[in-house]
């Protein structure tokens, strides 16, 4: 090889050279610079809205498909319309088997109830059930057990007498269930409390049809507050698919609730308050107190609920919405979980059962995010994804 080639591969290696630093240098600002737009708050609030825009948005796929295939599209859905149907079947000989246990556990409710309220005493027999405290006592050594024996005998002996007359059932059951659960603590005030120390019992009835639904009635012991023994809060199910929407149908739902009428004794109403205004007249320019009646915050609000349309298709503003999804949530609740396992409530181990659900159920969805989101697009294109994965329904 000559010189002069020698001499001019050097001159291109050294120009590669150079023109690759230049591109790294604008590589390196064009980075910087895209950092510093994403830092932006203006410009990542419309980058954020831009891509909110998009998501659920139709890919065009499902248009693009010849007439044949879309044919045979419809063909499916008709297919999962009949399968809908038996769906709505199924849930209703579920619902028809739940009728047919409830009244298997009425006798074991009704022997509940009377233990709570004091009317049946239970054997030695009926309560030899293993205890937490139990449990720690059987590895403590026999003198450590003899002391504290002892020492429980004394403070026995002091208030035996009052306690035994006093101590009647288990006080304040069904009071303690609604402050240890934290969705229906939030409904019970401060002035409420002293009547729901009085709450005996809380029962369910399942109406099987016509319509489908239940009611949850509510025991209250001779007050000073009102006449009711009972209070009742009816709940209203539908379980068929939407003629205008079939395929949203998920099972029973409730759609209506009904509650009752209170009767108040006189100044003791607790779902108003007074409150005093001072209005001025408009020429005299005198000023007069008057005393006004407001809606207050209480528990019992629970049987005055909003009033529903019977008509499916009306419409219902937010903030009903809002107050009667929260009130389906709360029915559906006791029925399916306080009620069924109110011991467990009134001492706490069903609460950590229900917590440890949440955190699972959590974790579940913050597992849904990472994935991919094709199933979120009606019109997802396989072909044009990548790694597609096969996942079992």
């Amino acid at each position: 090889m000559g010189d002069s080639e020698k001499a001019m591969l050097v001159e291109e290696d050294d120009h590669e050279d150079m023109s690759s630093d230049d591109e790294g240098a604008d590589g390196d600002a064009a980075k910087t610079n895209a950092a510093a737009l994403l830092k932006d708050p203006a410009v990542l609030a419309a980058l954020q809205g831009k891509i909110g825009s998009m998501i659920g948005q139709s890919s065009g796929y499902i248009q693009s498909l010849p007439p044949p295939v879309k044919r045979r599209i419809k063909s499916l859905k008709k297919i999962q319309l009949e399968a809908t149907k038996i769906e709505a079947k199924f849930y209703e000989e579920v619902h028809n088997l739940e009728c047919k246990y409830h009244q298997l556990y009425q006798p074991l409710y009704t022997k509940r109830s009377q233990i709570t309220k004091g009317e049946y005493e239970p054997t030695e027999e009926e309560c030899d059930f293993p205890s937490d405290s139990e449990d720690e006592e059987a590895e403590l050594s026999e003198d450590v057990k003899d002391k504290k024996a002892k020492i429980e005998d004394e403070k026995k002996s002091e208030v035996k007498e009052t306690k035994e007359e006093e101590a009647k059932g288990i006080p304040s059951f069904w009071c303690t269930i609604f402050k240890n659960v934290e969705m229906l603590a939030e409904m019970v005030q401060e002035p409420d409390e002293p009547v729901m120390d009085l709450l005996e019992d809380v029962t369910v009835s399942i109406a099987e049809k016509d319509p489908m639904g239940f009611t949850l009635h509510f025991h209250f012991a001779e007050n000073e507050y009102f006449t009711n023994p009972v209070l009742t809060k009816e709940y209203l199910m539908k379980c068929e698919p939407l003629e205008d929407d079939p395929f949203s149908f998920e099972g029973p739902e409730i759609y209506k609730c009904k509650g009752c009428t209170i009767d108040w004794k006189k100044g003791k109403n607790l779902t108003v308050k007074q409150i005093k205004k001072k209005q001025k007249h408009k020429n005299k320019g005198n000023v007069r107190t008057i005393t006004k009646q407001v809606k207050a915050d209480s528990f019992f609000n629970f049987f005055d609920p909003p009033n529903v349309p019977d008509d499916p298709k009306a419409e219902v503003d937010e903030e009903t919405q809002a107050i009667l999804t929260a009130d389906f949530e709360i029915g559906h609740y006791i029925r399916e979980r306080i009620v069924p396992r109110a011991v467990l409530y009134f001492t706490g181990e069903a609460l950590d059962e229900d917590s440890e659900f949440d955190e699972d159920e959590s974790e579940e969805d913050d597992d849904d995010d990472d994935e991919d989101g094709s199933d979120q697009d009606p019109d997802f294109d396989p072909k044009t994804a990548k790694n597609p994965e096969c996942k079992q329904q």
